[in-house]
């Protein structure tokens, strides 16, 4: 079994029906006293990174997570879940994140643009596989997915899985031992999304 954890940070459904049309068995999990009982856990959320933590902080989940990540079963962040598996973001100000990875969360530093570019980066971009990682089994070395995003993850590029170019070099996944994190949203990237989640299943 699966768990979704629910902190009130962002639409789950479309997170839920992408995991059910690969055969997952799924549940939305919003007592951190439960997290323990699942195979395997899933961090999603759109949103500011602060407002994120605050929520994760007011029941206790973000111990709870911490704790799971420590039990050695696969965790995967997806958009700003996978910024929160970080130590800290920039975002309105300094806010402190889990800390299960070495880095940080930066905004998209638009003097290093070589043309102009809107940030939010929004739309289809390429993920450039770095080290070879059971998450993207099965796809091409460079495959498309599908991102909504204004600030992004810098960190030591053994963690690196992924990586993706806009306007310059970023981190667009991540891998520690049985935590996982990925930038763009599986569950909106049709055939390599789903491909991305029913490898996790899999894991």
């Amino acid at each position: 079994m699966i768990g979704i954890v629910d902190y009130n940070m962002g639409n789950l459904a479309s997170v839920i029906n992408a995991f059910e049309s690969v055969g997952a068995d799924i549940a939305v999990e919003s007592d951190p006293e439960k997290l323990q009982n699942y195979d395997k856990l899933i961090l999603p959320g759109v949103g500011a990174f602060g407002d994120a933590m605050e929520h994760l902080k007011s029941n206790g989940m973000d111990r709870a997570v911490k704790a799971y990540a420590k039990s050695g079963k696969p965790l995967l962040g997806i958009c700003l879940g996978m910024q929160l598996l970080f130590e800290s973001s920039e975002e309105f100000g300094s806010n402190e994140g889990l800390g299960l990875i070495e880095g940080k969360v930066v905004a998209f530093d638009e003097s290093k643009f070589d043309h102009k570019l809107k940030v939010p980066h929004m739309g289809w971009n390429e993920l450039f596989q770095q080290n070879k990682n059971k998450l993207f089994d099965g796809l091409d070395k460079e495959f498309y997915l599908y991102f909504v995003h204004s600030f992004h993850a810098v960190c030591d590029d053994m963690y690196a899985i992924g990586k993706t170019y806009y306007g310059y070099e970023f981190v667009s996944a991540v891998n520690k031992d049985n935590i996982y994190g990925i930038q763009p949203h599986p569950e909106k990237s049709h055939e390599n999304g789903l491909k991305i989640i029913d490898n996790f299943v899999k894991l």
